[in-house]
């Protein structure tokens, strides 16, 4: 499957693939990337970037199917992605004849705003096809100064990047350097992750995520 209407229709009661999915989903974490720092400490984001790509490693296999989904937020007038290609793609994917199957549709923003428009990219391609330790590193990076940056110089425009394993029925989304959300059609699936990672659990969540799992 790598329609993502479909498949959200079919696992996720036809929820949005928008922020904030723990909030939207039955059988989610909220897990904190990053805990309270400094960020004029030397290897601030350190922390971020081990709990995300270690979040990532334990939800996807390598033989798993992935839609690398990645959401463009701009103003309706905003004609910079006809001016400016998306880095998403041509710098984290490793194997660039899929590129030629990238499917990309436009909708009216998922936040409600009617002035805003998403533009909405879709890849199908396995684990090994993704520079996402790279990825990973940039999405954290979003919102200081650094050269991974994926929306540079794009004021007024946003991004969300969802990787969904299609194989497992589950959907991974770091929503920047401080968590990440983890949903699945069957709470059984991501007990694994609840119990090996409870300590990043986020506290402000904890109490109903710790329901779902009694």
């Amino acid at each position: 499957m790598n329609n993502v209407a479909d498949f959200l229709t079919q696992y996720f009661e036809g929820i949005e693939l928008a922020p904030a999915l723990f909030y939207d989903c039955k059988n989610g974490i909220r897990f904190e990337i990053s805990e309270s720092v400094f960020y004029d400490e030397p290897g601030f984001l350190k922390q971020a970037f081990e709990r995300s790509n270690a979040l990532f490693d334990a939800v996807f296999a390598d033989e798993d199917k992935i839609l690398l989904v990645t959401n463009v937020y701009t103003n309706s007038t905003n004609d910079f992605l006809r001016r400016t290609k998306l880095n998403v793609y041509p710098k984290y994917i490793e194997n660039k004849s899929l590129l030629h199957n990238m499917k990309f549709e436009t909708n009216p923003n998922l936040h409600g705003d009617e002035d805003l428009m998403t533009h909405r990219f879709v890849l199908s391609c396995e684990k090994s096809d993704i520079r996402y330790r790279k990825l990973l590193r940039a999405i954290c990076h979003e919102d200081f100064r650094h050269s991974s940056t994926i929306m540079k110089n794009q004021q007024g425009s946003g991004y969300d990047i969802f990787f969904i394993n299609i194989t497992k029925n589950m959907i991974f989304h770091l929503y920047d350097d401080r968590g990440c959300d983890v949903v699945a059609a069957d709470r059984e699936s991501i007990r694994y992750l609840y119990e090996r990672y409870n300590e990043w659990i986020l506290d402000y969540d904890r109490e109903t995520i710790d329901a779902k799992f009694r």
